[in-house]
């Protein structure tokens, strides 16, 4: 059980255990524990832990947790505020739709803790909108837990989100809660200082949240044993794409795109790995010879690419490169907010352009145009928030990586 922290209590059916039926497995345990510890105390043991957060930055969460001010030492008057973020939309993601249906109460337990350790006194589950099971489970979930008075004085409740990919972003999400247009906040000030309705606030991803009770079960030093790296506790893979079985897979942090597309029953298709994001969408691609690297945040951005929320998409020799970046592309277009221009005029157009190239339409000026936007645009800071560079990443490295498919698709373009 203990090897398997987050889904080790999981049924096959994926049925959410009501609250005797979690408790009756050691659930609330931690809780309890949490309330005989100061809030320092509890930063400590996750700070111990190295537990980084898994919603994609992967900054570590204890030292996130510190910025939160004491109660009654912020200026002003109000509540501050928790925000577990399940606003999950980045392509081939799929971890936090799993937590939420099949293990609310983990989400919850995990909600308590964070909320004492960070000082906030109201607690909001914000749930991508299409998660309607998700939705349902962790709002009864908090109804069993209040009526046996697991929350003490936490306020918590669950929030639909408005259904934008920008929303992931910490800064649009509360702006979204504050019932705005969903668009990032310049930082400084960060959510810790002024956050929700200009209250101290901290934002963690469900996969974190759920692993902050087993910090406290397990005691730090053995949350970090289940990890092959410096960077604490397992993770939850997902694998999609060019796979025989696609799925999720918890597994020690540090195991490798290897292991983990046989645990996906190896490569569909003609078999033979052509490439793979390890990262989701917004990561660059690496090839069969990066197979073996342990994934997590440093090894993966060491070698020039994203770990991001972990989940691997996969692409075998049939599949065509170029057709996929058209559609990632299309995404990332539709899902701008439209604030900067580097977003709101750069992607639509180089969405065009790969569309052009996937149907053989592509002209030598094109290629260049998208080799010169992938390089001014793919490093971080290009644009107000990281949606652009995240957009580009799969596109300067794709760029390269099949460059004889460009190639390809332009003299298709050039024969026309």
């Amino acid at each position: 059980m203990t090897d398997l922290p987050l889904t080790g209590r999981a049924r096959p059916d994926r049925r959410p255990h009501t609250l005797a039926e979690w408790r009756a497995e050691g659930g609330y345990e931690a809780v309890d524990r949490a309330r005989s510890m100061a809030p320092a105390e509890i930063i400590d043991m996750v700070e111990a832990a190295h537990l980084n957060g898994r919603g994609g930055a992967g900054f570590p969460a204890g030292r996130k947790w510190r910025f939160m001010p004491e109660r009654g030492t912020s200026p002003g008057e109000g509540p501050s505020y928790l925000i577990v973020n399940g606003d999950e939309m980045e392509p081939g993601a799929f971890k936090d739709r799993f937590l939420l249906e099949a293990l609310p109460h983990q989400v919850i337990e995990g909600a308590i803790i964070t909320a004492r350790a960070t000082h906030a006194d109201e607690a909001i589950v914000l749930i991508r909108d299409e998660y309607r099971p998700g939705i349902a489970a962790v709002e009864r979930a908090i109804h069993e837990a209040r009526d046996a008075g697991l929350l003490g004085d936490l306020a918590i409740r669950v929030h639909p989100s408005a259904g934008r990919y920008i929303v992931g972003e910490e800064t649009a999400l509360i702006t979204a809660l504050e019932g705005h247009r969903a668009v990032p906040r310049k930082r400084p000030p960060f959510p810790a200082q002024s956050g929700l309705w200009g209250r101290p606030t901290t934002v963690n991803n469900v996969e974190t949240i759920s692993l902050v009770p087993h910090i406290l079960s397990l005691g730090p030093q053995r949350f970090r044993a289940l990890s092959r790296t410096e960077e604490g506790g397992t993770k939850l893979y997902g694998v999609s794409g060019r796979v025989k079985r696609p799925g999720l897979f918890e597994a020690p942090m540090g195991t490798t795109a290897r292991e983990l597309i046989e645990r996906a029953g190896g490569v569909s298709g003609d078999g033979q790995l052509r490439a793979f994001q390890p990262g989701g969408g917004a990561s660059g691609f690496f090839g069969p010879d990066r197979l073996d690297l342990p994934l997590d945040f440093g090894h993966v951005a060491k070698a020039g690419s994203m770990f991001g929320t972990g989940m691997l998409i996969v692409l075998d020799g049939t599949a065509c490169p170029v057709g996929f970046l058209a559609r990632h592309m299309r995404f990332y277009a539709r899902e701008s907010c439209g604030w900067c221009t580097p977003c709101r005029e750069g992607l639509p157009l180089v969405a065009k352009i790969l569309d052009r190239f996937a149907a053989g339409q592509g002209r030598r000026a094109d290629l260049e145009l998208l080799q010169m936007t992938a390089a001014e645009a793919a490093p971080r800071g290009r644009s107000f928030c990281d949606l652009m560079g995240g957009a580009m990443a799969p596109l300067a490295s794709g760029l390269s990586m099949f460059a004889a498919e460009f190639e390809a698709r332009l003299a298709e373009g050039e024969r026309a």
